[in-house]
């Protein structure tokens, strides 16, 4: 049996189905537990039912006799930093980040901020509660004091910025948490859309992913001639972006440009980390430059920890969020908005538009994430691999997160989703007419499963 809000990499689900209070109350319970800490931090986003989650995670951690550090209302990558920062080994940031209003989740992290997933801690949590394991009110209940370090937060990521105040920036928060930090950190340079916090999400879903989301962003980069457009998701963990002429960024090119802030100016020239989804053209550019490429499994549970084993210098991925050594190899929208913001105006300097830069990147046409409904998921995979392998030879292959398999002219990925009852295709090819011709092919396998 599982609790359907368990994911890999973190809990989430409908608010009161998938997600209840007594459900949070335990996970909070029983986390110093897992985590061998009495001392815990918690923060929360501004979804409609996070204050009933917020008030059931102070409950079970201080019936578990914790000391509970509240940082009230923030960021996912606030919480991060603050756990990292100040030497927590537990945190909880109760947020579903992009997933509708309906929802919401817990995101846990151990000391330096390390990602708790499925396989390391939330299936055991899970399996506490299953059993019904007791949460007697401790002899000594814990202890809770607010915890306001948000200037110092903002002092830290404002020693990124440099001068881009020949920018005229489109910058749309989604009614989400990057609100509490972007006038602080950008002033009234930027145009703003949806600045204000509501988790109703009036004027579109917090998911800057889904094309819809961004219209509204799109038609303010146009028709005020701004050079660059900035999307946050709900949690501001992830952050995408719209280019002079309206067009939608594709997240994994972000990865490349950053080479020209840590490889062209710090001279950091390191290990770089892309997912398993991730366009050719990023290693393309970035490797003449110095860098080396890894590639890893989708997902923070799993890259953040990768890329700190690795002593990367960033990495990235084709959902938007960005991981930074200098951000104790965590991810944050805020920061990678800052660093490209300091790149485009680099490059307007230079006479250079922020399309023309991702024109020297971008060599190949791309599908996207196409979803299909699959209950057998495996069966699927395979018969994807197969009819693939089967008709031409291969010249990579990887299978840590689903395939990929690489072929002279084009690639392709099929994963699972960890979250959700879907099989996910992904196809990129050096034509436009070599992409439609595979993604025919891929869809007609896969609809056998359907």
């Amino acid at each position: 049996m599982k609790l359907k809000a368990f994911h890999a990499y973190d809990i989430r689900g409908h608010f009161g189905a998938d997600l209840t209070v007594d459900i949070a109350y335990k996970v909070a319970y029983f986390l110093p537990e897992l985590l061998d800490t009495r001392r815990v931090l918690v923060g929360r986003d501004m979804r409609l039912s996070s204050p009933a989650l917020h008030d059931a995670v102070i409950k079970g951690l201080l019936d578990a006799g914790a000391e509970v550090w509240d940082l009230g209302m923030s960021t996912t990558p606030f919480v991060y930093y603050v756990t990292a920062r100040h030497g927590f080994k537990a945190s909880i940031q109760i947020t579903a980040s992009h997933n509708p209003k309906e929802d919401n989740g817990l995101k846990i992290s151990r000391a330096l901020a390390l990602p708790v997933g499925y396989d390391t801690g939330l299936s055991t949590i899970e399996r506490w509660i299953l059993e019904e394991r007791p949460t007697p009110v401790m002899e000594e209940r814990g202890t809770v004091r607010d915890f306001d370090v948000r200037q110092e937060y903002i002092d830290f990521l404002a020693g990124f910025k440099k001068d881009f105040s020949n920018l005229k920036i489109g910058m749309d928060c989604s009614n989400g948490m990057a609100s509490i930090f972007v006038h602080q950190l950008f002033g009234e340079q930027p145009i703003y859309l949806y600045d204000t916090l509501d988790g109703n999400f009036p004027n579109h879903e917090a998911n800057p992913f889904q094309p819809e989301n961004v219209v509204d962003l799109q038609k303010l980069v146009i028709t005020q001639k701004c050079d660059v457009g900035v999307i946050y998701d709900g949690d501001a963990d992830r952050v995408m972006f719209i280019d002079e002429t309206g067009s939608f960024i594709a997240p994994d090119l972000i990865i490349a440009l950053l080479g020209e802030y840590f490889i062209k100016e710090r001279g950091e020239v390191g290990i770089v980390l892309e997912d398993i989804r991730s366009s050719k053209s990023v290693a393309e550019y970035l490797e003449p430059l110095g860098a080396q490429i890894a590639m890893w499994r989708v997902g923070r549970a799993f890259a953040a920890p990768r890329l700190r084993e690795l002593g990367g210098v960033w990495g990235g991925e084709v959902a938007g969020h960005y991981y930074f050594r200098d951000f104790f190899y965590s991810d944050s929208g805020l920061l990678a908005a800052i660093l490209v913001l300091n790149i485009v105006a680099r490059l307007k300097r230079e006479g250079i538009r922020f399309s023309q830069m991702i024109a020297r990147i971008k060599h190949y046409e791309n599908s996207g994430e196409i979803n299909f409904r699959v209950e057998n998921k495996q069966e699927a995979m395979d018969a994807v691999k197969k009819h693939f392998m089967d008709a031409e030879k291969h010249t990579a292959f990887y299978d840590f997160d689903g395939y990929r398999v690489e072929f002279k002219n084009w690639w392709f990925n099929v994963r699972p989703s960890n979250t959700e009852p879907y099989l996910r295709f992904l196809c990129e090819a050096t034509t436009l007419k070599v992409l439609e011709e595979k993604v025919a092919e891929a869809r007609a396998v896969i609809e056998q499963f359907v």
